[in-house]
């Protein structure tokens, strides 16, 4: 029979082995590099591959142009120029007089010295400033002064604003060129612009909105059907 007292000591030597063992185990675990592991870094969503550029310019990105025409009746002179292709905006005013911010009814009585005029913005890589011009003296009669068709008066006078020496050395050209092609002489101003005042709101597109209103039925459709302008251009 085995003694109990050895057989004790046996057990608690091999107690205590087996808790060094676990110890030892413990501390294995806990020696990895104090150091911690660096964080994730936040990766940026990945990016779409630029799309490739049209080489053919954005209609919106277009650079623009400003031509400042008179030739009579405004109303009459936006329904023609409006349906020019590379014609962007076309506004009525008043420019060339002596009274700041002028009323309708104060250019139709002379008194102010003003012209009925549009300011058309254009696109000069669609339509040349010449070539606008040359719509412009089709669009009216440029032989009569102050005056177009039962309308006279200072007001309705022919006259193109330039606003710089380009636009002046074009204007001399269109207008030479109208001379030579029409059998009466063209007596178009040819000025430098001066202040442009808008005209009241009411005049704004005026056909396209007043298309029955009886002097513009009388005389807008038959001057479009005769230049070929019934439609506007499809971009517009």
């Amino acid at each position: 029979m085995q003694n109990p007292i050895l057989w004790l000591r046996a057990s608690k030597v091999t107690l205590v082995l087996l808790g060094l063992a676990a110890l030892a185990a413990c501390s294995g675990s806990a020696s990895k590099p104090a150091t911690p592991p660096p964080a994730p870094t936040t990766q940026a969503p990945p990016t779409e591959a630029p799309m490739p550029q049209d080489q053919t310019p954005n209609a919106a990105t277009l650079p623009q142009e400003t031509a400042y025409l008179g030739g009579g009746c405004f109303w009459c002179v936006e329904a023609v120029l409006e349906r020019i292709d590379g014609v962007v905006d076309v506004e009525s005013g008043y420019m060339g007089g002596t009274v700041d911010n002028p009323t309708y009814r104060q250019v139709c009585d002379g008194e102010t010295g003003h012209a009925e005029i549009v300011k058309v913005v254009f696109e000069p890589q669609k339509i040349s400033y010449r070539q606008l011009l040359d719509w412009f003296f089709l669009a009216h009669d440029p032989t009569t002064k102050n005056r177009q068709g039962n309308d006279y008066g200072t007001q309705y006078r022919s006259a193109i604003f330039y606003v710089d020496d380009a636009q002046k050395k074009t204007a001399d050209e269109s207008k030479a060129a109208a001379n030579e092609r029409l059998s009466n002489r063209v007596v178009t101003e040819i000025t430098k612009a001066s202040t442009y005042w808008p005209a009241e709101d009411y005049h704004q597109d005026y056909f396209e909105l007043n298309p029955t209103q009886p002097y513009c039925n009388a005389l807008i459709p038959p001057k479009l059907e005769k230049l070929g302008l019934k439609d506007k251009p499809k971009h517009k």
